[in-house]
């Protein structure tokens, strides 16, 4: 697990400024959820820290390392994406096991891994099935049990919790520690958040205010 720390980070798509440079300092183990309207750079903000998407300035840092000139799978970072990005072909056993499975992992591990996921997200009894047999809730679960046998240094999560359950929600969090989600809803966000620090609108410059007092975190964008 690792620190995370973006420093000034701005992103601008030719004369466009997308983000107008974000602060954000996570600790190890942290929980950190985004915050704001549609198209105001949330996903933009995860593509950059996942190196999907190239910064226009300023610095990330993972584990006190620079990130910005890493190709994605030097960053050592594991991500859910809104889309769930499932192999329709494979099972949901494959699904969760074919990162580990590029990586060589032998088929023992891979097995306790997938098995030790699907425990987690309660979905050990859907393994064999293929994605277009399963729900939306069923689909999330099998993209963040993809991302949990990592065991990733960062989980970047774009609002993969919208069609989960507050157990299942609860499950993820509780078990797995470092998380960054992209979400809209202020319910989820409160109950599943660590950190108080609300930095307000980026994109119109307000300045940072504080988060009302409830030991919880969010980053409002």
């Amino acid at each position: 697990m690792a620190t995370l720390s973006i420093k000034d980070v701005r992103k601008s798509y030719g004369s466009v400024q997308v983000l107008h440079g974000v602060d954000i300092e996570l600790e190890d183990g942290g929980f950190l959820v985004l915050l704001g309207p549609s198209g105001c750079g949330k996903s933009t903000l995860l593509n950059m820290i996942a190196g999907l998407d190239d910064t226009s300035g300023g610095d990330i840092l993972i584990g006190g390392r620079s990130v910005v000139d890493l190709a994605p799978k030097d960053r050592n970072i594991a991500m859910v994406f809104q889309s769930y990005a499932l192999y329709p072909t494979m099972s949901v056993a494959r699904n969760i096991g074919f990162g580990l499975e590029m990586r060589g992992v032998d088929a023992d591990q891979r097995k306790r891994a997938v098995d030790d996921a699907a425990r987690l997200l309660q979905i050990s009894h859907l393994l064999d099935r293929r994605p277009a047999n399963l729900s939306g809730g069923q689909r999330q679960r099998a993209a963040m049990g993809r991302a949990i046998v990592r065991d990733p240094e960062l989980f970047l999560f774009d609002e993969p919790l919208s069609n989960l359950d507050e157990a299942s929600c609860g499950n993820a969090h509780r078990d797995q520690a470092p998380a960054r989600a992209s979400r809209h809803e202020h319910r989820l966000c409160d109950a599943r958040s660590d950190r108080g620090n609300d930095v307000g609108h980026q994109g119109g410059g307000d300045e940072g205010r504080p988060y009302p007092a409830t030991g919880r975190s969010s980053h409002h964008l």
